[in-house]
């Protein structure tokens, strides 16, 4: 897209900005994309406003008894320091009472039944869907594997960036792979479980195009607060020419990128997987398309040479506590490292 930018002078300048593919949404709760989300917004929403309206009376109340009292039974204000004791007792309170006990009854019980038809809504059995993701919660980054019974060869595993079409619902199978952590991606849907052990299933489902941020909600050790994935919805055409690209090999290298893609094996492949080499980890994310992906560490930093440098480098002063070690890399098996990884796209 080009934009004119008018300098101080009145000259133009044309600058060219790319713009996105699809829309960032915020990780907000207060606005839903989807089918499943939408229930537990109006929800939200709702409790919202009686919270405030509840809030409201209370403080005119305490607002107008407060005044009240400060008024004498003569009507004369009294001097300062000295304490009104009423000598008549006034006009029974008990009808306003029970008033007030009424309706906050019937507030909370409505707000109690209204909750519990949106948990059935959104804790039912899931949606008769096409496609399945097996997401499984690791310390700390998402493992996503698009299952495909009737084509294993079709099957596809990625990491922290789970791409769906729009308008179709989408089966998520959950998995705990270490410890606890809860799959939550609000504008799309509620937080479910990934518990060590067992399969929780949920689904999920975007109506328009866009980029959706998710976040584990459980706390689940030194590196919870930055373990976020991305759920990209894109026309179904899109999505498909994304999964057929996904699942091809990572193109040969070429240059400085072959000595790199041998530095890469010996040091990284015993825990990192790039298809059609002979790395072929599993313990760490899948990089064969790594340059695919708009962020790295799960959302930790966004993926552009410098920052890849630096992850590479020395992940743990970038994310301490994470799983991946400090290699040692001199400067050169850096260089070639990360020339092979810019070419995994």
């Amino acid at each position: 897209m080009r934009l004119l930018l008018r300098a101080a002078g009145g000259a133009t300048v044309a600058a060219l900005v790319s713009a996105p593919a699809e829309a960032a949404h915020p990780m907000s709760y207060l606005s839903g994309f989807g089918a499943k989300a939408y229930p537990v917004v109006a929800l939200t929403w709702g409790l919202i406003i009686i919270s405030a309206v509840v809030l409201l009376i209370c403080t005119v109340l305490v607002a107008v008894g407060a005044w009240r009292r400060r008024v004498s039974p003569s009507g004369e204000t009294p001097a300062a320091g000295v304490a009104l004791v009423p000598v008549r007792r006034g006009p029974s309170g008990l009808g306003w009472l029970s008033l007030a006990v009424g309706v906050s009854f019937v507030v909370l019980l409505g707000s109690l039944v209204w909750t519990v038809v949106v948990l059935a809504a959104v804790t039912g059995p899931p949606r008769p869907a096409k496609l399945t993701i097996e997401v499984t919660g690791q310390q700390w980054w998402w493992k996503a594997r698009y299952l495909n019974k009737e084509n294993p060869s079709a099957i596809l595993t990625t990491a922290n960036e789970i791409h769906i079409p729009t308008g179709e619902p989408v089966r998520i199978k959950l998995i705990g792979g270490d410890v606890i952590h809860s799959f939550w991606v609000p504008p799309l849907t509620g937080k479910t479980d990934t518990i060590p052990g067992q399969v929780n299933e949920t689904w999920l489902e975007a109506e328009k195009p866009g980029r959706y941020r998710g976040q584990c909600t459980e706390f689940c050790g030194w590196q919870h607060a930055h373990m976020a994935l991305f759920v990209v919805a894109e026309p179904r055409a899109e999505f498909d020419k994304w999964y057929l690209d996904q699942l091809q090999p990572a193109a040969a290298p070429k240059g400085e990128a072959v000595r790199g893609e041998n530095r890469f094996v010996f040091r990284c492949g015993a825990c990192h997987t790039v298809r059609g080499t002979e790395a072929g980890g599993t313990v760490a994310p899948d990089l064969t398309h790594l340059m695919s992906r708009a962020t790295i560490a799960a959302g930790t930093l966004p993926n552009t040479v410098a920052y890849l440098s630096g992850w590479i480098a020395n992940p743990q002063t970038i994310k301490p506590g994470n799983h991946m070690p400090d290699l040692y890399l001199s400067g050169p098996e850096l260089q070639d490292i990360r020339s092979f990884l810019l070419t995994l796209k």
